[in-house]
């Protein structure tokens, strides 16, 4: 069969209605062939009508070729940034991975909710293929981190092009715990939120500590054998503190110095979710280094916390609002707040000054042999 240009989209489509009602399955592979060629061939010179043309022809094709036809097709169309959308869609949808993985893997077509859409509901071959992508955005990270096995989750950590969510970010640091290699991913990543990676490192198998040396023998030291000493010492970590932390720092250090830094003002912080300017906030009213502040914020009871808000006379509303801020970022179970007001209630500022000296003592000695 000899096709016509896309410029004459009734001859066209009339042939292909004789190939589909009396064409053999090869005579359709062949014009199936012959109509990719002509798509590629201009692809780059058609406009949005004739690539709607297009999309009805490869519609109508697909719909009567083997599997085999349908994976070459999105093999060649894939790697093609104009190519027909709703047959990028349609291939994307495949059930069969070797169909689909082309297309969820290069093209360029499919936007974030086709990705998310797949990602729910289909196969973790097809969250595979999504996660090499590219570019990978928050709304679809959240997705595959949300479904994915731990090698699609590896997967995507290991993609320079993914970007993450604090949230994401937490459920990733909860799921490496007893996972070497993921813990390993996700430490090197360096968009980590300090107060997770810190969270990370401080569970962290002598493995991946070792691995993490290996991987940048600067900063070996920065990676101790014992909790205490991986917290202490995580601070000066380059890759535990991120421009956006440094800036949060700045931010805080600024109001401090103007006068305009309150508790109210670490109420606004944690409410908004904000750990970095929160943390460097406490520090600043407890009148303690911005690390120490950290290590007892990060901690898994609420203790530290809220011997740092006494020495602050913070009220319970604020310390309602940092636990509950914890709570979120981490993923852990809601802490029982009748039992920290009460606690709260009880606490003496004197006691917990004199707490707060311990923490000093503790994190400024040198470290065991």
């Amino acid at each position: 069969m000899k096709l016509k240009t896309a410029s004459n989209p009734e001859n066209l489509l009339d042939e292909l209605q004789t190939t589909l009602e009396h064409g053999t399955v090869a005579r359709r592979v062949e014009t199936l062939r012959r109509v990719t060629d002509l798509f590629i061939n201009g692809a780059v010179d058609y406009s949005d009508k004739q690539i709607g043309l297009f999309d009805d022809v490869f519609e109508c094709l697909i719909l009567h070729i083997e599997t085999s036809a349908k994976a070459l097709l999105a093999n060649r169309l894939a790697p093609i940034d104009t190519a027909p959308p709703q047959t990028m869609r349609a291939l994307a949808f495949d059930d069969v991975i070797e169909v689909a993985a082309p297309v969820l893997s290069q093209s360029e077509r499919l936007d974030d909710d086709t990705l998310i859409e797949t990602a729910r509901t289909k196969s973790q071959a097809h969250l595979m293929a999504i996660s090499m992508r590219r570019v990978l955005s928050q709304a679809v990270t959240d997705v595959l981190v949300l479904h994915g096995d731990n090698e699609v989750l590896q997967s995507t950590v290991n993609n320079p092009g993914a970007e993450f969510s604090k949230r994401s970010f937490t459920r990733l640091v909860n799921r490496a715990e007893g996972d070497d290699d993921l813990a390993t991913c996700v430490a090197l990543r360096p968009n980590l939120p300090r107060h997770l990676y810190l969270k990370l490192l401080a569970k962290a198998s002598d493995t991946v500590r070792m691995r993490l040396e290996a991987a940048n023998p600067r900063q070996a030291r920065n990676v101790s054998g014992a909790v205490r000493e991986v917290t202490r010492r995580a601070r000066s970590a380059r890759s535990a503190v991120s421009q956006e932390t440094a800036i949060a720092h700045a931010l805080v250090k600024s109001l401090h110095e103007e006068g305009r830094l309150d508790e109210h003002q670490v109420e606004a912080f944690a409410e908004a979710g904000k750990f970095d300017e929160a943390n460097a906030a406490i520090a600043a009213l407890a009148n303690v280094p911005v690390s120490i502040a950290e290590n007892m914020m990060v901690e898994t009871r609420a203790e530290g916390v809220m011997i740092l808000a006494k020495v602050s006379a913070m009220s319970w509303a604020t310390v309602k609002a940092i636990i509950n801020m914890r709570d979120d970022l981490s993923g852990m179970e809601p802490t029982d707040l009748e039992a920290c007001k009460a606690t709260y209630t009880r606490l003496r500022q004197s006691t917990a000054q004199q707490v707060l000296r311990f923490h000093r003592m503790q994190q400024t000695a040198p470290p065991a042999a």
